[in-house]
């Protein structure tokens, strides 16, 4: 067996365990049969606190794990030095098991290499993977375009690059991901970035990550029917609600208009391994008032 299905084995045994600890802490018995247990460990993309990661990053963190999460998508990489929040990816990773976070992806700046020359993205994706190995995260995450990479030429362009670094990335031991906003479920002639990602990338190198936000926003189709175009690719998804009022604007989980208790039973479709809560702006107090919030929505609707 190799390395890499001994550490997926590892932590699939983690992330059971502590299924098994958010039972025990929220008073709940831990009965017998998965089917009973919370299957995924409760996630943050810290996004959603960047203002206070900024301003006191070991306060934030020790706050977030109070909190209850358990896992952690990190928002912001120095790859020049490989830091992740002004600490060195080895240290930032001790600070994390201090508090017993894991952290299973990154967002990485991987858009700003689209249109120069190949090798320079590449040398960015080497750094990236060093970071990654150090936090013991398995996905690298691509997570936006710039405006002017919207066309159709681009999609193509992103196509061809995703399956180059997503070979890369998986003979160092991890997996590429694609985050979706709204700009790729736009109609260009008949057809949208989307579409291209979907046909033109190899499901193998180039997983998918669902913002349930934009999807529902945006995507001509349900996520129940982008789980059944490729079923198994999902791998991760961002839970973000829309406001009631403004479907353009964001909010806590349960405030808004997406039901997620609706969603969540196709995980095994989509092939669901990590989720994510985010907010990335419009909160009714503060962030850290905010991730309180949507994580009682989650410990009592979707776990």
């Amino acid at each position: 067996m190799s390395n890499h299905s001994n550490s997926m084995n590892r932590r699939t045994f983690l992330r059971q365990s502590g299924a098994v600890a958010a039972l025990s802490a929220l008073g709940l018995p831990a009965l017998a049969g998965s089917t009973q247990q919370p299957k995924f460990k409760m996630g943050l993309q810290l996004y959603t606190v960047r203002d206070p990661m900024a301003a006191d990053p070991m306060r934030t963190l020790q706050r977030i794990a109070r909190i209850g999460y358990e896992d952690l998508e990190t928002f912001g990489f120095d790859a020049e030095q490989v830091r992740y929040y002004g600490f060195p990816a080895r240290k930032f990773k001790e600070i994390l098991n201090d508090q017993s976070l894991t952290t299973t992806s990154g967002h990485y700046d991987l858009f700003r290499y689209l249109k120069t020359p190949l090798p320079d993205l590449q040398a960015y994706v080497n750094k990236c993977i060093e970071g990654a190995l150090a936090l013991d995260q398995e996905y690298i995450t691509w997570p936006w375009l710039e405006p002017e990479s919207r066309d159709i030429d681009s999609f193509k362009t992103l196509a061809e690059r995703l399956n180059v670094i997503g070979e890369q990335i998986r003979k160092a031991g991890l997996d590429l991901a694609y985050h979706n906003h709204d700009f790729e479920f736009i109609d260009h002639d008949g057809q949208s970035g989307y579409d291209i990602l979907i046909r033109d990338t190899d499901p193998d190198l180039v997983k998918l990550q669902l913002d349930l936000f934009w999807s529902t926003h945006s995507s001509p189709r349900s996520a129940h029917e982008l789980f059944q175009q490729q079923p198994g690719r999902f791998v991760m998804w961002h839970i973000k609600d829309m406001n009631k009022q403004d479907r353009n604007l964001y909010t806590e989980l349960g405030n808004g208009r997406i039901d997620f208790t609706k969603i969540m039973p196709d995980a095994s479709l989509a092939g669901l391994k990590y989720y994510y809560v985010e907010q990335g702006d419009h909160f009714a107090v503060d962030p850290m008032q905010s991730i309180a919030t949507s994580a009682a929505y989650v410990k009592k609707y979707l776990e």
